[in-house]
């Protein structure tokens, strides 16, 4: 098989939850084990770090990766879902796996996935840890992919776990209250293992208090040491930051090329967990830091979080897809500069949509849409429940014709936006 064939045979034979939702999702780790069993315990070889939570995961991992990058680590980054490339979520030191270990490793493992059918996200750990081994990395950046404790990315012992914030996502599987949620992502709390939460969130504190304690380990609540009262946006089109940690500047202006306002709690978690693998002897310094955070995106390929992709009139998008993720994107747009807002919208049907909705911009021309695939929701179905929060705008079959729509709509003072799921950000930017 080429590599084409060999991508059909992975999308068209594994459950992928990406694409079909529900009926892809394992509730249990046992073709994991057994995987992991068949490529001879793969995660044993490498060092990794652990990366949990509702929003902010994937830039905690993608941070973590560039900094450890910069101190002249050889750095795994295993991330999920992909955006245009499959091999997105399989990297070492920002660089994709090569075609052709993909379509090798399916061809040479083709009896075992046909015996144990894993879903898609379960062969890609699989993947991942085999690529991760073979090739030697210093350590590995591993980003959970749904709750923690079920997950497939759970069955390593890493140097730090990190659970960067609970929010409301993925109900069906986690639970529908932000205490299941969290009972959930605390699997990933490991014996020994120090754990850092990025955000303290009083009425669910106590539960990864509590399991930390019951797993003998040192918790560390991010936001309770470091904050960040100063940023702003450089003439280079940086965001810049003063950081203090107990009340003391430790860096003044670090600059990072990830424009999200919303990244200052993922900034300062970052710097958490950094702290905490120098003062384990991993040499990373202060100069490392520096380059890290300003060339996350050269050195990881990180994309979709408030991606600027159009000047005259300024588009942007963002992969911000529940109630937390839209709120903190609806705050940065009421900072933004415009002089009309145009929002180009699509959603995904599994999940409960009227919360995200009643979050969003009354004052704006909507274009609801429909991402390419299976799980989208259909665009005439989402308009008509934004019409119960005063949302109206235009539908379009497809990602492509609702931008050119609001392009041709829109004067160079305008503002684009388009997100609501990572599928229609993956087909603007495709």
């Amino acid at each position: 098989m080429d590599y084409n064939k060999t991508l059909s045979f992975l999308y068209n034979q594994l459950p992928m939850y990406q694409r079909i939702g529900k009926a892809a999702y394992k509730a249990n780790l046992n073709n994991t084990l057994a995987l992991d069993k068949y490529f001879k315990h793969p995660h044993k070889k490498f060092k990794s770090i652990h990366v949990a939570g509702t929003n902010g995961k994937g830039s905690v991992s993608h941070m973590l990766s560039s900094v450890l990058q910069s101190a002249g680590y050889k750095v795994g980054l295993y991330t999920s879902p992909h955006l245009l490339d499959f091999r997105e979520r399989i990297r070492i030191n920002g660089e994709m796996i090569p075609e052709n270990e993909v379509v090798d490793f399916v061809g040479n493992h083709k009896g075992i996935i046909n015996e144990l059918k894993p879903s898609f996200f379960e062969m890609t750990v699989a993947m991942a840890f085999e690529c991760f081994a073979r090739k030697g990395v210093d350590i590995a950046i591993i980003e959970v992919g749904l709750g923690g404790r079920l997950d497939s990315t759970n069955i390593i012992i890493p140097e730090l776990s990190i659970i960067t914030n609970i929010g409301y996502d993925h109900m069906t599987f986690l639970g529908d209250t932000l205490y299941k949620i969290a009972v959930e992502k605390a699997g990933i709390i490991k014996t020994r293992i120090p754990v850092i939460i990025g955000e303290t969130q009083d009425n669910i504190k106590s539960i990864f208090i509590n399991k930390a304690k019951e797993k003998i380990t040192n918790i560390t609540f991010a936001d309770q040491k470091y904050t960040i009262n100063y940023s702003l946006v450089t003439l280079k089109n940086q965001q810049a930051f003063n950081i203090e940690k107990d009340g003391k500047k430790i860096f003044e202006q670090l600059k990072t090329d990830l424009l999200g306002e919303y990244q200052k709690q993922n900034v300062i978690t970052t710097i958490c967990a950094i702290e905490n693998l120098q003062s384990t002897g991993w040499k990373i310094n202060n100069e490392d830091i520096i380059c890290g955070f300003a060339n996350i995106s050269k050195k990881t390929g990180f994309a979709g979080r408030w991606q600027i992709i159009g000047y005259n009139p300024l588009i942007v998008c963002d992969t911000a897809h529940n109630v937390d993720g839209i709120k903190k994107i609806t705050d940065q747009i009421s900072n933004t500069s415009y002089k009309n807002l145009h929002i180009v919208f699509g959603m995904v049907d599994d999940k409960t949509i009227d919360p995200v909705l009643s979050m969003l911009p009354v004052k704006a021309r909507y274009y609801f849409t429909k991402a390419s695939v299976p799980r989208a929701l259909n665009e005439n179905v989402l308009a008509q429940n934004a019409l119960k929060h005063n949302l109206k705008g235009l539908v379009f079959p497809d990602v492509k014709r609702a931008i050119i729509a609001a392009r041709q709509n829109s004067d160079k003072r305008d503002m684009i936006f388009i997100g609501g799921s990572t599928f229609v950000v993956a087909d603007a930017l495709a």
